[in-house]
């Protein structure tokens, strides 16, 4: 509900750019500002061509811009928002919307899944995993490009 009322104003938008007040937008479909957060984070991404900017706090704000990104800028943006670490539903979720935005070839994106995957990973400590899953998924991304 959350997505499709944003979805639905920001093709109301003139410019293409929303902005709404976290709390607001909590309030209208009571629930917790942390679901809010999870609906931007998985419906509004780059790879969904979105770019979203929010500021936290009393008068925080979300920001939402509709984008059309090529192959490569978005596969950018993905390799430098991975950061040093990335857990292994988070991966899956970026590999899926590369595949669904066709970024990323599906046997790719696969192959990668299965590369980054705890089997793969199986002789890495647990506590070292993400920040290698991250690394392997940065190499793979760049050689994409």
């Amino acid at each position: 509900m959350i997505a499709s009322f944003l979805q639905d104003s920001l093709e109301a938008a003139e410019d293409g750019v929303l902005e709404v007040q976290r709390s607001d937008l909590a309030q209208r479909f009571n629930c917790v500002p942390s679901q809010i957060n999870y609906v931007m984070s998985t419906r509004f991404s780059p790879e969904h061509g979105y770019i979203v900017e929010s500021r936290r706090g009393g008068n925080g704000y979300i920001r939402i811009t509709r984008v059309q990104v090529d192959r490569q800028t978005l596969l950018m943006h993905v390799i430098n928002s991975l950061g040093g670490a990335v857990d292994l539903p988070s991966a899956r979720a970026i590999l899926s919307n590369l595949v669904q935005s066709g970024a990323l070839e599906k046997t790719v994106g696969q192959a990668l899944l299965a590369a980054v995957g705890d089997k793969a990973l199986g002789a890495v400590p647990r506590e070292n995993r993400n920040a290698v899953r991250a690394d392997i998924m940065k190499q793979v991304l760049i050689l994409q490009i």
